[in-house]
């Protein structure tokens, strides 16, 4: 799959997972389902999830390291500046160094091109805040994500997985 197909999927998975409802009970549901997952499966990863103003839910994983959090702090100060996905991101800007061009003005302490951070969007109301993973490879921490939100949103998650990436 080209890079102009995986960014259109992603478009559609920004699209489709929007929710009708956002508040705590739905932060808690959803980053304890990520939890159980990254549990069952020994995945070494942090989940942070907030709103733009506030934490709702983290939690830590086995395995995962000092350096998760503040990955996936800079993958949320990267959705609540443009409004997408840090992957989607990743992938438009195309950039080796993970920071962006120097002409963006965004440190690379506070901004990184990586996936792992999804928009939160609430009809009628817009984007409101990120759930962020980070501990796995950027297109997995994102597939993270997307599976939660498609199963609480009861999305078939199949038309929206990004395909394995190619070697």
């Amino acid at each position: 799959m080209a890079v102009a197909d995986d960014i259109a999927l992603i478009q559609k998975q920004e699209a489709e997972l929007v929710f009708s409802v956002f508040d705590e009970a739905v932060a808690f549901k959803i980053g304890s389902t990520i939890r159980d997952r990254a549990l069952a499966q020994g995945l070494p990863i942090i989940v942070d999830i907030r709103t733009f103003d506030r934490p709702l839910f983290y939690a830590a994983m086995p395995g995962s390291n000092a350096s998760n959090p503040d990955w996936a702090r800079r993958k949320i100060n990267v959705v609540q500046r443009f409004l997408k996905s840090s992957y989607r991101m990743v992938l438009e800007q195309q950039r080796p160094d993970r920071s962006f061009k120097p002409g963006e003005g965004l440190d690379i302490s506070d901004y990184v091109l990586a996936g792992g951070g999804f928009p939160i969007t609430v009809k009628g109301a817009g984007t409101i805040g990120v759930i962020a993973v980070s501990g796995l490879p950027e297109r997995a921490d994102h597939g993270v994500v997307v599976d939660a939100l498609c199963s609480h949103l009861g999305v078939d998650g199949r038309e929206l997985a990004l395909p394995p990436e190619a070697k």
